[in-house]
């Protein structure tokens, strides 16, 4: 099953669901050991772990730092961008998120600065004005670290855009992650030469969302799963290209061989692969995956595009 290579960039671990908590209810143990096990299994070659806040980047950080095939981002979500004002002071949060990412660069793990950008469906948790100010803050973070942004846009693409257009010169590139947005959205989006659109079970409900996902190049392209979310289920349109399934219990009739039903994990990210590939009609996957791969690597691991690049020439040299 494993011979395809993946990356799933957006993994929140650090939600109750992998502790085994369900609205507050405990149903089982903690079991992201036996989730990494069956997305390695499946082709996964590495997880970027999302931070939404300066705690849960700090928890992002100590999850990737148990395995060497997990990185993960910090920055702060439009949603929790009250944080910076209700701190008291929020310059000194601003420099606590810069020393934990200078902290895990070093550390070889931060690969991103995020998940930050707009969200107009969810003002209820964070009004547009401090969602505004937080985020284009976050731009000083990309640009102080030279690290790539992970963004997140929510019902906000012409505020959203404006601000990227402002501040395109001071990041290094970046992904739209749970892409779910319209045609015109996504043509605004790709109008960034660095921007590319991360996709899930979330931007391949309904037929309108997978005709949006169809004109992205696959070049700007990359694939998550952004679970416990954003599963594909059985009602939604992409469904019918799924092929890979695992079996799934009940959260109360846990069982380690089993997905938990309707939480989704890392090891689909292959059926978000498969739709993709499915619905845009290209037969050869080995060949879409390694196109997701190589995006993926350009925009968050760099380096390993360098020694690839590296290991061709010398090999180039021998031959001579």
């Amino acid at each position: 099953m494993a011979s395809l290579k993946m990356i799933d960039i957006a993994v929140n671990f650090t939600d109750g669901m992998f502790k085994g908590l369900y609205h507050g209810k405990k149903c089982h143990v903690p079991d992201i050991a036996t989730v990494l096990n069956r997305a390695w299994s499946a082709g996964v070659d590495r997880i970027i772990v999302t931070g939404g806040s300066l705690e849960e980047s700090r928890e992002a950080l100590a999850i990737a730092e148990t395995d060497g095939r997990l990185f993960c981002t910090v920055g702060v979500h439009p949603t929790r961008c009250n944080e910076f004002e209700e701190s008291g002071d929020p310059e000194k949060h601003y420099q606590a998120l810069f020393s934990l990412a200078k902290e895990g660069i070093q550390k070889g793990k931060v690969v991103a600065i995020g998940e930050c950008g707009l969200d107009y469906d969810r003002l209820q948790f964070c009004p547009v004005d401090i969602q505004k100010k937080y985020f284009e803050k976050q731009f000083e973070l990309a640009y102080a670290t030279k690290l790539p942004m992970f963004l997140h846009m929510r019902a906000a693409a012409e505020d959203f855009c404006e601000i990227v257009e402002r501040n395109k010169n001071r990041f290094t590139g970046g992904v739209a992650h749970s892409f779910t947005g319209s045609a015109l959205d996504r043509d605004k989006l790709l109008s960034f030469d660095k921007m590319y659109l991360g996709v899930n079970g979330c931007s391949l409900k309904t037929a309108e969302n997978l005709d949006v996902m169809k004109g992205i190049p696959v070049e700007r392209m990359m694939i998550e799963t952004d679970s416990p979310y954003c599963d594909i289920k059985n009602t939604h349109a992409g469904i019918k290209f799924v092929k890979s399934t695992w079996p799934s219990k009940k959260k109360e009739k846990y069982d380690q061989e089993s997905l938990v039903k309707g939480r989704n994990e890392p090891c689909l990210v292959r059926q978000v692969l498969e739709v993709v590939a499915g619905y845009k009609g290209l037969g050869d996957i080995n060949q879409v995956s390694s196109t997701l791969y190589h995006n993926t690597c350009r925009v968050f691991f760099p380096q390993d595009l360098d020694s690839a690049a590296d290991a061709l020439l010398s090999g180039h040299h021998e031959a001579d």
